[in-house]
């Protein structure tokens, strides 16, 4: 039978190694590559571009996640690419991340200085847009980049990355209400396309959360493999 110091040693290491995990979701460059993976696999060259570092500090948080359990990778010629482990690490980062702007006072504060000015950016549900779909009352963009788009969106959107939105505006209906969406609440794809379509008088809205959340669900979605398959 195991005695009380072994014990104590035993359940130290058990917590060690569950602290593990929120260890490796120490950093914000970390948790930056958990929500970009969200949207679906990257290369390394890909996230240090999304992310803003070197290609070796990137590798470096990659395989620190990776290290955690939290990332899973493979060969892809030359390239190295990276996938989330599992749905429930884009859960946890959710979990954590509105557990902090629950909490945190200076997420708050953070979040309007990167977003901007939001009194003007509408949100709606994703229960009532995937009602708005179904009855094919709203058009729905998907301002990520290309490859997020076709790693998965939504049912029924159209890809128009927010960098091409200017030029695409206006092959958009004025009949119907525009819902833009990207990656999440503090993404600022949706919140700059909602200004500038407002700008040009479209009626619009951004989603509240983001794909992976709507995809998690249970609502429908698509991906360009299954538009392949089905071409």
């Amino acid at each position: 039978m195991m005695t009380a110091p072994g014990r104590r040693e035993a359940k130290d290491a058990l917590f060690d190694a569950l602290a593990s995990v929120a260890k490796a979701l120490g950093s914000g460059r970390r948790a930056e590559i958990v929500d970009v993976l969200a949207q679906g696999e990257r290369s390394v060259d890909e996230v240090a571009g999304e992310i803003g570092q070197s290609l070796a500090n990137t590798s470096h948080h990659l395989r620190n996640l990776a290290d955690a359990g939290l990332l899973q990778s493979r060969r892809e010629g030359q390239r190295i690419i990276y996938r989330l482990t599992s749905d429930g690490v884009a859960e946890l980062w959710a979990a954590l991340r509105d557990v902090a702007a629950s909490h945190v006072a200076e997420v708050e504060v953070l979040a309007d200085r990167y977003l901007g000015e939001r009194d003007a950016v509408e949100e709606v549900g994703a229960e009532e847009l995937a009602d708005r779909l179904d009855r094919g009352r709203v058009v729905v963009l998907d301002v990520r980049p290309p490859a997020e788009y076709a790693a998965g969106h939504i049912a029924g959107a159209r890809s128009v990355p927010i960098d091409v939105l200017g030029e695409a505006a206006a092959r958009l209906p004025r009949s119907r209400e525009v819902i833009a969406y990207c990656r999440g609440p503090y993404c600022v794809y949706a919140d700059d396309a909602v200004r500038l379509l407002r700008q040009r008088g479209y009626r619009a809205r951004r989603l509240d959360t983001g794909y992976p959340e709507w995809e998690r669900a249970g609502l429908p979605t698509e991906s360009a493999w299954q538009e392949g398959e089905s071409a």
